[in-house]
């Protein structure tokens, strides 16, 4: 049982399990489909795919943290961040996590981490500048908050089915073809796989895209209550939006993919497609909850 004071969220429960249910579920078709198509490579693709998977669930956070650019600091090194973090462990009665610092100018923290023995949160030079104290708080509230709810592993393991599935396609059609020459049999797999691959992808796109936008709805909530600060975590969210549309658009870019990961999207979803690919709710839906939790702690 995980214990902590993070307000718990029964509907991010429910939504991370049916995520992970119906991911599941489809890569077991997927798997399949890819097995009766491609019979003479089946073995190559299983244990790849094993492979793989237990690479990234083992490594996936020294992954994330090495790609983002993330130094661990010490205390003497980096007291105010420290600082920051061990005031929020204490208030949510929760493990200290390694503390990070990313220099990079674009205004942002992510946590990631598998579990409680593994964690980090991480903070960029970018952020530490512009925040005051208590809007950091906020912010690593925020953070911790994804950890404490378990959702940081559950979006690692759901975003990496995602590029599964197109390894394991690149797999299987090098094999089939090194193995079944040109016939028609080999065009129509040339023609299906990549159909099924593409499908499995996208389905598995949207749906780590709408549990994306509930988690950070939940991890702003968690965070408002613990602090008791709502309006500080607006603040913050408010301050990093508006710098980061100040950031030029080719360093967003380089900080684009890591959208799921960070406190605020590095281009919003109007820069990209649509709010339905979005990794996180607008500003605006996000302040008006943070306004409602502040109506909801002045009236106790």
């Amino acid at each position: 049982m995980n214990r902590n004071r993070f307000a718990p969220d029964r509907g991010l429960t429910t939504r991370m399990v049916v995520t992970m249910f119906l991911i599941g579920l489809l890569y077991v078709v997927f798997v399949g489909a890819l097995l009766a198509l491609l019979r003479g490579s089946w073995p190559l693709i299983i244990v790849i795919a094993g492979l793989l998977f237990v690479a990234q669930f083992w490594f996936s956070d020294r992954i994330a943290a090495f790609s983002m650019g993330a130094r661990e600091v010490t205390p003497e090194e980096a007291p105010e961040l420290h600082g920051v973090v061990d005031r929020i462990c204490a208030l949510a009665d929760m493990p200290k996590p390694k503390v990070a610092i990313a220099d990079s100018d674009v205004p942002n923290a992510f946590a990631t981490g598998r579990n409680k023995n593994n964690t980090l949160v991480c903070a960029t030079t970018g952020l530490l500048r512009r925040l005051e104290p208590e809007e950091l708080e906020g912010v690593i509230a925020h953070e911790l908050s994804h950890v404490a709810h378990k959702d940081v592993a559950v979006m690692t393991v759901a975003s990496f089915l995602g590029i599964l599935a197109g390894v394991i396609t690149r797999i299987g059609l090098w094999g089939g073809f090194r193995r079944g020459g040109r016939d028609a049999n080999t065009a129509m797999i040339a023609v299906l796989v990549p159909v099924v691959s593409a499908v499995v992808y996208a389905i598995s796109f949207l749906l780590t895209r709408m549990l994306s936008r509930y988690r950070e709805l939940s991890a702003d909530r968690s965070a408002a209550l613990l602090t008791g600060r709502p309006s500080a975590l607006a603040s913050a969210l408010t301050k990093v939006s508006g710098q980061i549309a100040a950031i030029p658009t080719e360093d967003l870019r380089a900080s684009q993919s890591f959208n799921a990961f960070y406190f605020a999207p590095a281009l919003s979803a109007g820069a990209t497609f649509s709010k339905l690919l979005s990794t996180h709710p607008t500003l605006e839906t996000r302040l008006e909850q943070l306004s409602r939790i502040t109506t909801e702690l002045d009236r106790r």
